[in-house]
């Protein structure tokens, strides 16, 4: 397993398949300001996989399909279903807005894929629209429904938190966990790509609200990469899970490397650095010169971000990452 220059253990790939996606939500992809790629920009599936096959040979051995939204691109499922058989890979995951997994969730799991986090922000129909300009609450709970009926578990729910936007919300979601098997996970807005300082909310400042109202216990949480700390309500059967990118990084442990659509590797989330290697495969790389663009960036990964003290320097926003 290829370790950075801090000694950490790089075993985890997220991969973004497309730059496009179903919602509009402000603080990821607004209606105004982000332009999507070429269709030629964007990575054909057979690059992608071999992008992977490349990374697993490392020692990378989990592996998250993200966006945009990963569902609106085709062929999706047989995708999956080859990548699903590749030798070395423990883990593969999704992370979707739910908008469409109703109607893919079983043929998503017969393809091979594991689990799937879910993003939803509330629980209400008004706010749910004002955050993704999107009246889709409703086919969002009915993939969240259709996910647990066919086994993409652990279902891990994630919700932004936002001041004055979502944030009287957060209790009605924590409380959903007593009666469904989900895994909601609070987390900080992160302020890149400019959406700025105004809605952030620390999420110590929620824990403290739900633990104001009622005990909540320490517990062990669901499988996965993530960094979330879990607690539970006594009985229920979901836990709540509070994931700190900005008060409390968690960069010390930090695992991961990103793919990006257009075919750029990313050693962090919040460091612009980015290496080519759609350019390198295009030009006729063999594995071997691929292999060296992930050991590039695996040095280039810096040891933490500093966002609590400076804003984010990138360009891109969320979306074009792929979160």
């Amino acid at each position: 397993m290829a370790t950075d220059i801090y000694q950490r253990k790089i075993n985890y790939l997220r991969v973004s398949i497309t730059d496009r996606c179903n919602l509009r939500c402000f603080y990821c992809m607004p209606k105004e300001g982000v332009e999507w790629q070429e269709a030629k920009e964007i990575l054909r599936y057979e690059e992608i996989e071999r992008i992977i096959g490349i990374a697993l040979k490392l020692g990378i051995n989990k592996v998250r399909l993200t966006g945009g939204e990963p569902l609106v691109r085709k062929n999706v499922v047989p995708f999956i279903q080859r990548v699903a058989k590749m030798d070395g890979i423990k883990d593969l995951s999704m992370t979707t807005n739910g908008i469409l997994l109703a109607s893919k969730a079983k043929a998503l799991k017969d393809a091979g894929l594991k689990r799937v986090n879910i993003s939803l922000d509330t629980l209400n129909y008004a706010v749910f629209k004002e955050i993704s300009n999107f009246d889709k609450l409703g086919d969002v709970l009915a993939g969240i429904d259709k996910a647990l009926e066919v086994g993409l578990t652990p279902l891990k729910i994630n919700m932004v938190l936002m001041k004055n936007v979502n944030e009287e919300d957060a209790l009605e979601m924590a409380q959903w966990t007593k009666e469904k098997p989900i895994h909601v996970r609070f987390i900080e807005l992160m302020p890149m790509g400019g959406t700025g300082r105004s809605c952030f909310l620390p999420v110590e400042i929620l824990k403290q609200r739900i633990e104001d109202q009622e005990k909540i216990l320490p517990v062990e949480g669901p499988s996965g990469a993530g960094p979330a700390v879990y607690y539970t309500f006594p009985g229920a059967v979901g836990t709540i899970g509070f994931i700190t990118p900005v008060t409390q990084h968690f960069c010390h442990q930090c695992n991961r490397l990103r793919l990006t659509a257009d075919g750029k590797i990313r050693p962090c989330l919040m460091s612009p650095l980015e290496v080519n290697i759609k350019e390198k495969l295009r030009q006729g790389a063999s594995d071997e010169e691929l292999e060296e663009v992930f050991r590039q960036v695996i040095n280039l990964k810096p040891e933490s971000h500093h966002l609590e003290k400076e804003e984010y320097k990138g360009k891109r926003r969320m979306s074009q990452i792929g979160g």
